[in-house]
């Protein structure tokens, strides 16, 4: 029976990591999608769209566009490589020159004819110290152009090019630095767009299918310095807070953020009235109480919120891990228009949240041991995607928000900073160094590689 019950909690964890790197999978392949539909419909050459890393487990070349589709071994990532996204591909500076071939002198068989024109074709491209001795018959060199030509003068005939100079390297037709500013910024945030969409989406089927995740009280610490009808109590859900709706906890601490033990504040909650004796159900009741806070509310940053629970009322407990607060998490069901417009909010909460983290991060107010990097991201996927189908939505939805505003972000190897590139190319009406650029991007990657595994470094010591 033990053994049972271990091998079922071993293959529960497998599941729920496996899960999670799905998770994460979906949402960076509906990324590279964005890119590629838009790169699609602006006539973007694409060479390769890619599901994972490394070795191909599948792999189809579409024979009319040449564009390769492959589903590869690492399931953590993957790409939609444009022709010349990065940029190397760069024309020379001076403009190809174009020459006039001589005029042909009337030769008495086509195989002489012949010698006179490769003869012509040797004195345009050979430097004059090297040219030797004409052949007979052949059209003199004050009718030929001068050799200067072919190292950038004045064309005089555009029907002729030298086919002797070496060819200039430039993009292919539809390669991503050939096409205008605008359709390549639209192509750069169209991976972000998907990501929110996509999470949008998941937002809108977990508040309609299972109610917006509000906080609630679970058990209320017991006082008698004040009147009861002035406390929270057990179970009641909070809505509002100082005419605010709440949607995250730093909705609730910016709310009481400030206040003083002892000020009243007004809360909507929804609190149990009653028991249905059918159903065994909860009969809940909105209502608007004044709440007295027990400690003074000042918070510093988004992980300190304690203060706010001692505030309200929450039981306090001390464990082996710490203080603790009796909080717990409700589902609430809004009317169907109310979902809607909750759910564009909601979306653009967690995208706020996410600037304000940076913000704390820049001005030292919050540590790096706050963040996660992709072991940690992956472990807590795991844990809410695998504890229920709400937790399932609730992280997918997270992520995507996450994975759209992270890349728009003016960091190097990052969408944002490409697009950030791409506007100053616009703007000067002739873009910087694609080599530099490039440089730039891959320090980048590098670097952001590097934060990665510091960040998960931290979480253990």
């Amino acid at each position: 029976m033990a053994n049972s019950l271990l091998a079922a909690g071993v293959w529960h964890i497998i599941g729920s990591v496996l899960l999670a790197i799905l998770i994460l999978l979906v949402m960076i392949t509906i990324h590279e999608f964005g890119h590629y539909i838009v790169g699609k419909l602006l006539n973007f050459k694409i060479n390769e769209f890619s599901i994972g890393f490394g070795p191909a487990l599948f792999k189809h070349r579409n024979k009319r566009t040449g564009e390769l589709f492959a589903v590869r071994l690492i399931p953590l990532g993957g790409y939609c490589a444009f022709d010349g996204e990065d940029g190397l591909e760069e024309p020379p500076e001076e403009p190809f020159a174009e020459t006039e071939t001589p005029p042909e002198t009337p030769s008495e068989s086509p195989s002489e004819g012949q010698e006179q024109q490769e003869g012509a074709e040797t004195v345009l491209v050979t430097p004059p110290e090297t040219v030797g001795e004409e052949p007979e018959n052949e059209a003199s060199s004050s009718d030929m152009p001068p050799t200067n030509l072919i190292e950038g003068g004045n064309s005089a005939s555009e029907e002729h090019k030298n086919e002797g100079a070496p060819a200039p390297t430039k993009p292919a037709p539809g390669a991503f630095t050939e096409k205008k500013p605008w359709q390549r910024i639209l192509v750069l945030i169209a991976g972000a767009l998907m990501n929110y969409l996509l999470a949008l989406v998941l937002i809108i089927v977990l508040f309609s299918g299972y109610g917006q995740t509000m906080i609630a009280v679970y058990r209320a610490a017991p006082t008698e310095e004040i009147p009861a009808e002035y406390c929270l109590k057990d179970l009641d859900i909070l809505l509002e807070a100082e005419g605010r709706d709440l949607y995250l906890t730093t909705d609730l601490a910016k709310a009481l953020n400030g206040k003083k033990a002892g000020d009243l504040v007004t809360m909507r909650i929804s609190r149990v009235t009653g028991e249905n004796e059918e159903t065994k159900k909860y009969i809940r009741e909105e209502m608007t109480v004044e709440v007295m806070l027990r400690a003074d509310v000042s918070v510093k940053n988004s992980a300190d919120l304690d203060c706010v629970y001692r505030a309200l009322g929450f039981l306090e407990e001390e464990s082996e891990e710490g203080t603790a607060f009796s909080i717990a998490s409700a589902s609430y069901r809004f009317g169907f228009f109310e979902m809607l417009g909750r759910s564009f909010v909601y979306s653009f909460k967690i995208a706020g949240s996410i600037f304000k983290v940076i913000g704390e991060l820049l001005t030292g107010k919050l540590g790096l041991n706050a963040l996660g990097g992709p072991i940690s991201t992956i472990t807590i996927t795991s844990q809410v995607a695998g504890s229920s189908a709400r937790g399932f939505f609730e992280i997918s939805a997270y992520i995507g928000v996450n994975l759209a505003v992270f890349n728009l972000l003016p960091i190097p190897a990052l969408d944002g900073s490409k697009v950030v590139f791409t506007l100053i190319e616009w703007v000067r009406g002739k873009p910087i160094s694609r080599k530099v650029e490039a440089i730039i991007h891959t320090v980048g990657f590098f670097l952001l590689l590097g934060f990665a595994v510091l960040v998960d470094i931290l979480q253990f010591v």
